[in-house]
């Protein structure tokens, strides 16, 4: 029964994004509400050297988080030989798998642009292809940040998993290639991600 739950609510939660963005019928493609440009062309004002090196790092070394937790479990638990520990290695990789199976089919139906192509006003660190909705780089951090703190329910975990997701999330916007409607999207579908896996979780 609580698998039926958690199954129903990922699913309510991606009805949600669909139906309460406004999506553009006759191209598919979402319409940017005025705040998306504005904050994207605010935060290209105000970039430095130092930040730009800091989120640019955040943005390339999403593997060290979403690859190496659930390998350090898994590794950790063959090591120690501690079944809960390996269970929760497949938890946490299930979770993330799910939440970038999941992103990659809306970003292929929605089809939205990057911010730097539809609007020239904005300036990107880099240009990156693909579809722009939802962020991937946030809806797999978040995914993997939720599992954690699902699998070990302490502040010295779940502090430092969010602090990373959400600085991975914000890197997106900072260097002008997600929406902030892109990032969020993505940080609620990751956390979803994380519940239906949930009986996988010792």
């Amino acid at each position: 029964m609580r698998q039926i739950f958690r199954t129903s609510f990922l699913i309510f939660i991606l009805l949600q994004a669909f139906f309460t963005l406004k999506i553009n019928t006759a191209t598919a493609q979402l319409r940017t509400p005025p705040f998306d440009d504005a904050i994207l062309i605010n935060l290209q004002e105000h970039r430095t050297p130092a930040q730009t090196g800091f989120f640019l790092f955040m943005s390339n070394h999403l593997e060290y988080g979403n690859i190496g937790v659930p390998a350090g479990l898994l590794v950790g638990g063959i090591i120690g030989n501690n079944k809960e520990m390996r269970q929760n290695a497949l938890y946490v990789a299930s979770s993330t798998a799910i939440s970038a199976g999941l992103t990659q089919l809306i970003k292929m139906l929605v089809k939205r642009p990057r911010p730097f192509i539809q609007n020239i006003s904005i300036t990107p660190v880099y240009r990156p292809g693909n579809y722009s909705f939802p962020s991937g780089h946030s809806s797999s951090s978040f995914a993997t940040a939720t599992a954690l703190s699902a699998a070990y329910p302490k502040w010295y975990v779940i502090v430092p998993a969010y602090l990373w997701a959400g600085s991975t999330a914000y890197s997106r916007m900072y260097l002008g290639v997600h929406y902030p409607t892109d990032v969020a999207t993505g940080a609620g579908l990751g956390a979803a991600s994380a519940l239906p896996m949930l009986f996988l979780k010792k």
